[in-house]
């Protein structure tokens, strides 16, 4: 919404700006923060992006993939204030001024920008549709639903970015399928979602399926993790673009894949394998002795897990 000839946006706003601000402040280091940082950092924009966990980038990614994408943009000369917050917003002036607070020591400090960027996460829209008048539960101002999608009252269903799961296009659509397929009297196997792949399409690509080291951790696991570098890929030198790793996080145990982590240049394409194989209950071993065709980004896959095992024989 136009403010004194600034704005003060959210992410949509964001698609359809009539210029190129030349300064703009990201509050949040989501997926569409980060998104929106990378590509008005492409264009010429000074960004300054703001996060309120300490992690900074990407805070609910594996802690390397972070580390590592922060590297990139700082390199790259963006501004990354982690563990801050921000203050105030004043669009008094002829330009917006924002007090931001770093948490760890509480200074604080004022940055001058065109357009502040509100990307703090997303907010369901349930307000006004007449749930109240139909009696419809929420919870914590989201629909509550079964594992099938029924909501408390009988013959209505809720899916997508209305209940509380991942707020993402592909989940929303496998809902809406194992939704009907119960409605028309078939079996579907509830959604698992620990299994849900998620990607960031900034440049380097992330994406992720399954848990983070520290998760896995957490939870009591003994760990097998490899991690094989794009720079030691023979595909990712000769297309270019090195940047990146594949991690992957193994049950010292039973070789059960945990947690899949990659950031590099298509690695949205390159997740989907590990969900099968997280989906089947594949191993390690079974991963790494399926033979993954040379040179291609994929057999970075392979060889992170060779490098859990203590296989990995190029690098």
């Amino acid at each position: 919404m136009p403010i004194d000839g600034k704005k003060i946006i959210g992410y949509r706003e964001a698609m359809t700006l009539p210029e190129q601000p030349k300064k703009l402040i990201v509050v949040g280091g989501g997926a569409i923060g980060v998104e929106f940082a990378y590509f008005y950092k492409s264009i010429g924009t000074e960004v300054t992006l703001v996060e309120f966990l300490e992690q900074g980038l990407l805070p609910r990614e594996d802690a390397d993939v972070s580390k590592e994408l922060s590297k990139i943009y700082k390199k790259a000369g963006m501004n990354i204030l982690a563990n801050s917050s921000v203050e105030s917003v004043d669009i008094k002036g002829s330009q917006c001024k924002v007090t931001v607070k770093n948490r760890k020591d509480n200074t604080i400090q004022t940055i001058e920008c065109d357009v502040v960027l509100s990307a703090a996460g997303v907010s369901p829209n349930v307000e006004d549709i007449g749930l109240e008048a139909l009696g419809i539960e929420l919870e914590k101002g989201m629909i509550k639903v079964d594992k099938y999608y029924n909501t408390n009252v009988a013959g209505i269903y809720a899916i997508g970015d209305v209940i509380p799961t991942p707020a993402l296009a592909h989940v929303a659509s496998a809902e809406g399928i194992t939704c009907v397929e119960k409605i028309a009297g078939h079996h579907p196997e509830a959604i698992d979602y620990s299994n849900i792949p998620s990607c960031t399409y900034c440049w380097p690509e992330v994406s992720s399926v399954g848990l983070t080291e520290t998760q896995a951790k957490e939870a009591g696991y003994e760990l097998k993790i490899g991690k094989f570098p794009f720079s030691a890929s023979g595909k990712a030198s000769a297309s270019g673009s090195k940047e990146g790793f594949v991690k992957v996080i193994y049950d010292a145990k039973y070789g059960e894949l945990l947690g899949a982590h990659m950031i590099g240049a298509n690695v949205t394409e390159l997740i989907a394998e590990l969900v099968v194989a997280k989906k089947l209950e594949s191993t390690g071993m079974e991963i790494l002795k399926s033979i993954h065709p040379h040179p291609t980004m994929s057999e970075a896959i392979m060889e992170a897990t060779a490098a859990a095992y203590d296989e990995v024989i190029h690098l």
